[in-house]
């Protein structure tokens, strides 16, 4: 499974040899030369991990950081920062301010190809929890406005954290509600409580909420089987043409 990381640097020379090397290590690179379009970016695009540089105008590394963590999308993924300044302060600030690895400057391909390996199991670990897999199930809804209402709806996709519903008459964002539906070849019902967290022509996404193991479990493995199967699709079509 390909990584898709955001690399931002404000010397665009760096960023070169840092979006080759990430490439030549197989991922898809999102390379940002103005760190205040990465901070915008951030809030609009799901990626793996975050390489970024500490010393830029107008965003620094530290608040970069700071505003990934905040980041609804991008609040837990792994974070690399990229400094000429390994001393015990740097490095002290950015922890604090959210970040996960150092890497100094000037970075070599062995220095990448090893954070990479260090980092990888929980970059496909973030890209796993936020895939969103196609699913049409029936899913009952319950809430309380005015006494309790109920809505049948399919849902239209699904992750370990939520799903996508339509048609979504009587939703509205921020609504809590209890939800149940059925994975396919499941036996028994997943139900959770919810809230609708965006609402888009028709449809809405709801996050799931205090999920019990059993049921996290459950979603965790259907999620990660339907990403296995999708992988390996490509393969089986190179061998048949061979």
């Amino acid at each position: 499974m390909k990584l898709r990381v955001m690399a931002v640097d404000d010397d665009p020379a760096t960023l070169f040899v840092l979006k080759s090397q990430l490439e030549s290590q197989g991922c898809e690179v999102i390379d940002v030369v103005d760190s205040r379009e990465a901070s915008e970016r951030l809030n609009q695009e799901k990626v793996d991990g975050l390489f970024l540089d500490v010393d830029m105008p107008h965003v620094n590394g530290f608040l970069l950081t700071q505003r990934a963590r905040l980041s609804a999308l991008n609040r837990r993924v792994p974070i690399v920062m990229l400094t000429g300044l390994a001393d015990g302060e740097t490095m002290r600030k950015g922890f604090a301010a959210g970040a996960n690895f150092f890497l100094a400057k000037p970075f070599t391909r062995e220095r990448v190809r090893n954070l990479l390996g260090a980092t990888r199991g929980v970059m496909l670990r973030e890209r796993q929890r936020y895939s969103r897999i196609s699913l049409s199930t029936q899913v009952d809804c319950a809430w309380v406005a005015d006494g309790r209402k109920q809505l049948r709806c399919n849902s239209l996709n699904v992750s370990e954290g939520g799903m996508k519903l339509a048609p979504a008459g009587g939703l509205a964002v921020n609504q809590e509600l209890e939800v149940a539906f059925t994975l396919p070849e499941s036996s028994h019902a997943i139900r959770v409580a919810a809230k609708v967290v965006r609402e888009t022509e028709g449809a809405v996404g709801i996050e799931f909420l205090n999920v019990s193991a059993d049921c996290q479990q459950e979603l965790r493995e259907y999620v990660s089987t339907c990403l296995e199967l999708a992988d390996r699709r490509p393969l089986k079509k190179e061998a048949n043409r061979a």
